[in-house]
């Protein structure tokens, strides 16, 4: 089967690009407004962009009555957002903080979780997290989109990395099947790493090899 989203008639009953490309890891992003009030919310178009300076990006349509998100118009009035990572202990924390609620309610008490202060942005961190970053705004790109609304892509800079200690193996690495984060596989369907695999390129020389470890 095949067809062209937005043209043709769709053969299954629910869409299957939501479900490709996973999983998806979830930008779990809080900010505050310019009067300071805090937002917290998960977003499933999230990525890292590079990583030289880490630069990340993330995408959000608008609401259904035609509204920017407030983790969008937050992190343009201030210049900040902090990622925190989503795992599989704050799975419902994390789903509590995806409800649409009034402007000004304070998803960290509706969730749940501590509010930690950051060192550069002005908002707060989600203290049960176990990584964080502080994250510089530098541009929202609006594209036009259908019958959802146009959507905003957020790019920033990574200007501070928070690890928790406990979460760092011996040798200097994220342990993450003991941190267990959790991600997107489209619909309602979710997964968590609870085990990784390692995979060298044959041949690669020893600075492109050091380079895609992220060794110092």
């Amino acid at each position: 089967m095949h067809y062209r989203p937005g043209l043709d008639a769709r053969p299954l009953p629910y869409d299957p690009f939501k479900s490709c490309t996973v999983p998806r890891p979830i930008g779990w992003l809080s900010t505050v407004d310019a009067a300071g009030r805090p937002n917290l919310a998960p977003y499933s178009q999230w990525q890292n962009v590079t990583f030289d300076p880490p630069m990340v990006m993330f995408a959000a349509n608008v609401t259904p009555d035609g509204r920017r998100k407030d983790t969008v118009l937050n992190a343009e009035e201030t210049g900040w957002f902090v990622w925190n990572m989503a795992t599989w202990d704050l799975r419902e924390a994390v789903n509590i903080s995806a409800m649409e609620l009034p402007k000004g309610e304070d998803e960290f008490l509706k969730a749940g979780v501590t509010k930690a202060p950051c060192i550069d942005a002005p908002g707060p961190r989600v203290a049960e997290s176990p990584c964080h970053f502080e994250v510089k705004w530098l541009t929202t790109t609006r594209f036009p989109g259908g019958k959802a609304g146009p959507v905003d892509v957020v790019f920033g800079e990574v200007k501070r990395i928070h690890v928790r200690d406990d979460v760092v193996t011996a040798e200097g690495k994220l342990d993450i099947p003991k941190i267990r984060p959790i991600a997107r596989m489209g619909y309602y369907d979710y997964t968590v790493v609870t085990e990784t695999f390692e995979m060298r390129i044959p041949g690669a020389s020893a600075a492109v090899a050091d380079g895609l470890e992220g060794r110092s």
